[in-house]
């Protein structure tokens, strides 16, 4: 969820609120509790990465290649079969 700033024009203090991008903005100051606050210009949305990494996630270990079925799928070998070709 992205924070998004305001701005009173009442008693001029800032405030941020995090919001789904879906919420409507926020009209009431909390400081003053007057009808007049702004959605201040800004990013709004922030990219926020968390977990152990994504090679581990998307790979589940150094010796196997992506899940989906793709390239290198197979171990080592390049036809894809996992060695038993004997390429």
């Amino acid at each position: 969820m992205p924070t998004y700033g305001y701005l009173c024009s009442k008693c001029s203090k800032e405030t941020e609120k995090l919001q789904k991008m879906s919420d409507e903005p926020l009209k009431t100051c909390p400081h003053c509790s007057g009808e007049t606050l702004k959605r201040l210009p800004g990013g709004g949305g922030g990219l926020s990465f968390s977990g152990s990494g994504f090679y581990i996630t998307d790979y589940g270990s150094p010796n196997k290649g992506p899940k989906d079925g793709g390239e290198g799928s197979g171990g080592c070998c390049p036809c894809g079969k996992g060695g038993s070709c004997k390429s």
